[in-house]
């Protein structure tokens, strides 16, 4: 679970709801595109919230930037159907953000979760995007152990989809004893954003986590420049495995230290320098 290095946008950033031919989607956007345009893609049980730390920088940097709570996700409705949360319609929805963002070039950046959804997005029509960048995000379904608990969340969710908070509190009665406790204000906030979260989107997006095939070599064959970004470990997705997705993608890569599965809210400020790096490389020109 990503957690925002902090709630409050900066000054020049915004929250509004952009409207696509897909629906509406909750957004937190800064800068303008002297550079070109980013769209950050949330993962599984997160928001934009958990691009804040990017924002910033990013816009800095010349870049329009537009973090999004995808369909069904926290301040974005979706309905209370399975089907509608399958790994093509949210690609669907990802075309259809970037129809609506416009403001090109546009690099596409999907974290975890979001890192399969913007692959499936690019899969179906790379044309919008002039990169992509997959965040701790892996060639398909995530480890083995994250395997076995997210199909107990899942189970659960199924069982309880109408007991939204004691799901959430079974879930942080088993963080570990030495964890550190979140901050007041980041737990309300983290245990909104559940509440917030359309159960049936969890159940399906979990079993994409669960089930996603390899998909690289078709990735690979898309001609769009693309950067691996991790930290120097990661949960769902070996590190070891990353570098090896990367090099079969013939892509760059970017280890972030200081950071594990989510660099985007655990060091933002060196993950927003290498996106804006690889983002300004003569490759990724177009």
């Amino acid at each position: 679970m990503s957690k925002p290095p902090r709630l409050t946008l900066p000054p020049a950033a915004r929250a509004y709801r952009l409207t696509t031919a897909r629906g509406e989607f909750a957004v937190h956007e800064a800068g303008e595109p002297v550079r070109g345009t980013a769209l950050l893609v949330p993962g599984f049980t997160g928001s934009k919230e958990d691009f804040v730390g990017l924002l910033e920088p990013l816009a800095a940097a010349g870049y329009r930037v537009v973090a999004v709570d995808g369909r069904g996700q926290y301040q974005s409705p979706g309905p209370r159907e399975e089907s509608a949360y399958g790994l093509e319609e949210l690609g669907h929805d990802v075309l259809a953000q970037a129809a609506a963002v416009g403001g090109g070039p546009l690099h596409l950046v999907g974290h975890s979760l979001g890192g399969l959804v913007a692959r499936a997005a690019v899969l179906r029509d790379a044309s919008p995007f002039a990169s992509l960048t997959l965040m701790s995000s892996g060639p398909g379904a995530i480890s083995e152990e994250q395997r076995a608990r997210t199909k107990l969340l899942v189970a659960a969710l199924e069982a309880m989809r109408e007991d939204m908070p004691a799901i959430w509190e079974a879930m942080r009665a088993q963080d570990p004893a030495d964890a550190v406790p979140d901050a007041p204000e980041l737990a309300e906030f983290l245990r909104e954003r559940w509440l917030g979260t359309v159960p049936e989107q969890l159940i399906a997006t979990g079993r994409v986590l669960i089930s996603e095939p390899d998909r690289v070599a078709e990735l690979a064959a898309v001609p769009l420049p693309k950067l691996v970004l991790s930290g120097v470990v990661d949960y769902a997705w070996p590190v070891p495995l990353m570098d090896d997705m990367a090099a079969r993608l013939g892509a760059s890569r970017v280890v972030v230290e200081g950071a594990e599965h989510s660099p985007n809210a655990e060091n933002p400020q060196v993950t927003a320098v290498a996106l804006a790096s690889f983002w300004g490389s003569s490759s990724v020109g177009r």
